[in-house]
């Protein structure tokens, strides 16, 4: 970039966080309101709302290293991308009424409606954590890495630096915005990411005549792969089974994404189940969008830029989204070039600070109603909001710490091992805990804690980890797993750990939980008139 590119993309970059930050603190929620802390307070309309889950559910990692596979592997890269917005309706279409009728502010209230108790509320929490913490991770760390490359810096130093910044500043949107604050920040997110990249999307079907054929020709070519390059199982050359491993990696994303803690907490928000649809059907439609237009930068860029420029750049292609759309403005006029540039930068540098802010609040919220405020001394509105407050910094900071230790290193496994966890653990907890009257505690328990062990276990296997040059750990082989991704055996393994918890259960114990479901049952499934609104739970449960 040159340098009056960098000092417009300084300029804009300060001024989006300064504005950012001073929307989180006017749309600040009063000392004593904890309900427009956790859901807003259902103040959104269902297009708001859905753009807000739609700037949740996007996340840098998942815009910048989909349009780096996209680039580097073709087709199946557009699989991939294809089963982002798969999860999202899968979501919409199984899972939204019931979470919306049964959730109040976080996970542990979903699990803990049919069977309350602290352990419920514990495992809840604890894997919220297990899995929203490694994509934290990711995203700070990549914030770090995108203001060196944007602004000329190479230094370890200055990525230290910005990371311990701008986390701070997404520490400061969770604790002070709450989910209404996040909300606007995540709305601003998505139209910049839709406006910009739509943009450089079209600029480069002009450059090929609006002719998608030569737009995916002239990719194969720049890709280096030839024909390949259009075909599957390009990503996973080094697999034994390139085509299980490819079905492993698409259903990981589909149920990962669709159970993560910080996407499904924005069902809460929604005042009742006609407002959840129509809102998932603005994220839905959102989603889709921003895929189309990622697809065809990262075609984009394979065939402007070429592969070499790429990985020489980034060696996962995390940076193909910004070299595909700075080579669609090629032709353009130098002022103009250097503001839809500084444009798609700012939309970028804005999803990092959105997605991590939102990862951080659902932690927060999950550390502060599930652990704190219940037990045997409950706490006041003011007191509950002032600890989720403070375990947004407590969260943020050792993620912090983490990422400045951790970003020189490969960070795809911590991305891979978040989706992971939400399908093997998450998903199948919500999908029996909604759904299967005989589910129990120690079903519950067991998919929760099983789930998260098998992932951590089987994830060190990988070829993620080790084994390949481009591992977290290049210099290392302990590569004993067959699969990149291990959700094959792990997502299966969940699902046995919940049924064979349940099916162990003492029949006296399993009858009593049974009928502790069919109380609530017509409300979680249909929000059923008779029953009533679902309880808040005491501060005292279990």
């Amino acid at each position: 970039m040159s340098t009056s590119s960098q000092s417009l993309s300084l300029v804009a970059f300060t001024a989006v966080a300064t504005a950012t930050l001073l929307l989180s603190v006017v749309t600040s929620p009063d000392r004593d309101d904890l309900e427009t802390f956790y859901t807003g307070f259902g103040r959104l309309t269902p297009l708001r709302n859905g753009l807000a889950i739609a700037g949740d559910y996007l996340s840098a990692a998942t815009v910048l290293a989909t349009t780096g596979i996209i680039a580097l592997v073709g087709y199946d890269g557009v699989v991939l991308a294809l089963s982002t917005a798969l999860s999202l309706m899968l979501l919409m279409f199984l899972l939204a009424e019931p979470l919306r009728n049964a959730g109040l502010f976080t996970m542990g209230d979903v699990l803990a409606r049919r069977m309350p108790g602290r352990a419920t509320r514990m495992a809840a929490c604890t894997v919220t954590l297990a899995a929203l913490l490694p994509l934290m991770l990711v995203q700070l760390a990549g914030a770090g890495d995108l203001l060196a490359f944007l602004l000329g810096f190479n230094s370890g130093a200055f990525k230290t630096v910005s990371v311990i910044a701008l986390g701070a500043l997404m520490i400061s949107y969770a604790a002070i915005g709450g989910m209404k604050g996040t909300a606007l920040i995540q709305i601003l997110k998505i139209v910049m990411l839709l406006g910009s990249g739509a943009v450089a999307a079209a600029l480069i079907l002009h450059r090929f005549d609006w002719n998608p054929g030569e737009l995916l020709a002239a990719a194969a070519r720049g890709s280096g792969a030839g024909r390949a390059y259009l075909t599957s199982g390009l990503q996973f050359t080094d697999s034994a089974a390139p085509r299980l491993d490819m079905i492993s990696s698409e259903l990981t994303v589909v149920l990962g994404g669709a159970a993560l803690p910080h996407v499904t907490m924005r069902m809460y928000t929604a005042r009742n189940a006609r407002e959840i649809r129509r809102s998932l059907s603005w994220a839905v439609s959102s989603v889709a969008v921003v895929i189309l237009i990622v697809s065809v930068i990262g075609f984009g860029a394979a065939a402007l830029v070429g592969r070499t420029s790429i990985t020489t750049a980034n060696a996962q292609g995390n940076t193909a989204f910004l070299l595909g759309a700075r080579a669609a403005f090629e032709t353009l006029a130098s002022t103009t070039r250097s503001l839809l540039f500084t444009a798609v930068t700012t939309a970028i540098f804005l999803t990092l600070l959105a997605s991590v802010a939102g990862m951080i609040l659902a932690c927060a919220n999950s550390l502060a109603h599930d652990v704190f405020a219940y037990r045997r001394r409950p706490l006041s509105a003011r007191a509950e909001l002032r600890t989720a407050r403070i375990c947004a910094l407590a969260v943020g900071a050792p993620a912090i710490a983490l990422a400045t230790l951790v970003q020189h290193h490969n960070l795809q496994p911590l991305a891979t091992l978040s989706f992971c966890l939400g399908a093997s653990a998450l998903a199948p907890a919500l999908v029996y805990g909604l759904f299967w009257r005989r589910y129990t505690r120690t079903g519950l328990l067991w998919t929760l804690i099983g789930g998260t062990v098998t992932c951590l276990i089987l994830m060190t296997g990988t070829n993620l980890v080790s084994g390949t040059p481009t591992s977290a750990l290049p210099g290392r082989d302990f590569n004993w797993f067959p699969f990149t991704t291990p959700g094959l055996v792990s997502i299966p393994l969940g699902f046995a750990f919940g049924w064979l918890g349940s099916v162990l259960t003492p029949p006296r114990k399993a009858a009593e939980q049974r009928r502790q479901y069919e109380a609530v049952e017509g409300w979680i499934l249909a929000g059923a008139a008779g029953q009533g609104p679902p309880r808040a739970p005491t501060r005292r449960e279990g």
